[in-house]
């Protein structure tokens, strides 16, 4: 993919069309705009001497076009794939507005969405392209696990489909507002959700892609986990029916404090380290203000993540991470394993460099005294 810099303040200011820039992501989470057009070295890597590990590697995959190639990474299945890009741009429409179509009241969308869907039946169209998606991702790794985790738009992401002003709230703060688990079971989202249960069952019953586990995004209580999987159960995806294993997202305070009665829902957790740190923090990461202070390394944020681990390893559980924070710092995946963190998922443009890595830290955590 093309090296992609957001949030450059007076970036557009400064520059203009036709300068020659160097455009550097290799500095970890700060990109770099450089003037002129600077000489780069490419460093190939060998994939047949990646070290294996026993902290099992693992990737975060958005875009099932290119699952295919990102297989031929070494690796120990998927740990976060990303359904909002099928959702994007693989559907481009609210799931209510295809759930309730053609009884929309607005009309420009009305017409916008009968264009796209055509002749075919509009639950169909999502629950096709859907599955296609996630089903592409699944085959690409079968039969290593692919860990899908349900749509985790906010309200002002899910206005932006097609339709979606007409089902979606205006919020201060989508970031904390209706969002993950909540909207599963809330009649205002419920039938889109029972689009994407139809989706994933037909993935795994009538694909054969059992390698497929869900994960639930956002869930603030013990409860709502607990209605979410009913619903899931109503609509054919029964946790431990066909080996269907149902994790949830780490990301909340909450899933740290009460861990082990959220384990007990839970098939296992996978930390966004994310949410996690701005929700420890109190601080908004999409505000400019206090956007220095996001840093998933600050003590208190390692303190949740390390009671997390300690909590999944009582019961047994397998906890993961999948935020951003193992990829841009590679001194907190070998933290991570110090833990005893059972798998990292990774971006794929690091992966093989931080297994080297993690290799590393686990040869010497085994060789240290204790």
């Amino acid at each position: 993919g093309l090296p992609c810099i957001v949030g450059t303040g007076n970036g557009t200011s400064m520059l203009h069309t036709g300068d020659e820039v160097t455009v550097s992501c290799a500095e970890g989470a700060e990109g770099h705009v450089y003037p002129g057009i600077l000489p780069f070295d490419v460093e190939r890597i060998d994939a047949g001497g990646v070290p294996t590990t026993r902290t099992k590697i693992m990737l975060i995959v958005g875009d099932p076009t290119r699952a295919f190639a990102l297989a031929a990474i070494p690796n120990a299945g998927v740990g976060l794939a990303r359904t909002e890009f099928i959702i994007t741009n693989d559907i481009g429409i609210h799931p209510m507005a295809l759930a309730h179509y053609p009884a929309l009241g607005d009309a420009a969308a009305l017409k916008e969405l009968a264009a796209r869907i055509g002749h075919e039946d509009p639950r169909e169209f999502f629950i096709r392209r859907f599955s296609e998606g996630v089903g592409r991702i699944a085959a690409a790794f079968f039969p290593k696990p692919v860990i899908v985790r349900m749509s985790d738009f906010k309200t002002n992401e899910y206005a932006a489909l097609v339709g979606g002003r007409e089902f979606e709230p205006s919020e201060e703060n989508p970031m904390l507002g209706f969002r993950g688990a909540s909207r599963y079971f809330d009649a205002r989202y419920a039938e889109g959700f029972a689009l994407e249960c139809a989706a994933l069952r037909r993935v795994r019953l009538e694909m054969g892609l059992t390698n497929v586990k869900v994960m639930i995004p956002f869930c603030r209580t013990v409860d709502e986990g607990r209605r979410v999987l009913d619903v899931m159960a109503a609509h054919g995806l029964r946790q431990g029916e066909h080996d269907l294993e149902v994790y949830a997202m780490c990301e909340i305070p909450a899933n740290v404090v009460l861990a082990e009665e959220f384990l007990k829902v839970f098939d296992g957790y996978s930390i966004g380290s994310n949410d996690l740190t701005q929700l420890t923090l109190g601080l908004d990461r999409d505000s400019e203000a206090v956007a220095q202070l996001f840093d998933e390394r600050n003590s208190a944020v390692t303190w949740m993540v390390a009671h997390a681990i300690a909590a999944a390893k009582r019961i047994r559980k397998p906890i993961g991470i999948c935020g951003q924070a193992p990829s841009d710092y590679p001194e907190f995946a070998t933290w991570l394993v110090q833990q005893g963190i059972d798998s990292i998922a990774l971006n794929p443009d690091v992966a093989i460099k931080t297994a080297v890595l993690i290799a590393q830290a686990e040869r010497e955590a085994a060789t240290s005294p204790t």
